[in-house]
């Protein structure tokens, strides 16, 4: 098990886990969908390149860099460091590895 996907399956739970918080502290569905469906694509990504299927790094790539964006609005929104200040810095770290995979790869 490569470095990508345990990044893509940790950022994954993360993701999930962050929407069921956001649900169960402001009552927000779109938490809970949007954590929901972004940690499952990264979970399946993970699964995926463990199958051996090298474009799902790329896919945990993009969902990543979409979240930390996400989140970066979020943050500048905001100007509180949770959750966006949180996920953006776990999310950095993730496509950090991510990208240092796509790059062994080829």
């Amino acid at each position: 098990m490569n470095l990508g996907i345990i990044a893509a399956l940790v950022y994954g739970i993360l993701a999930i886990v962050g929407g069921i918080i956001g649900y169960i502290q402001a009552n927000s569905k779109v938490s809970l969908v949007s954590g929901s469906i972004s940690g499952l694509l990264l979970i399946f990504a993970a699964y995926l390149q463990f199958q051996g299927q090298t474009w799902a790094l790329i896919l945990a790539a993009l969902v990543t860099a979409i979240l930390v964006i996400f989140f970066a609005f979020r943050l500048a929104k905001t100007r509180k460091f949770m959750p966006g200040g949180l996920m953006i810095i776990l999310g950095m770290l993730a496509l950090a590895a991510m990208v240092n995979q796509i790059l062994v790869f080829r």
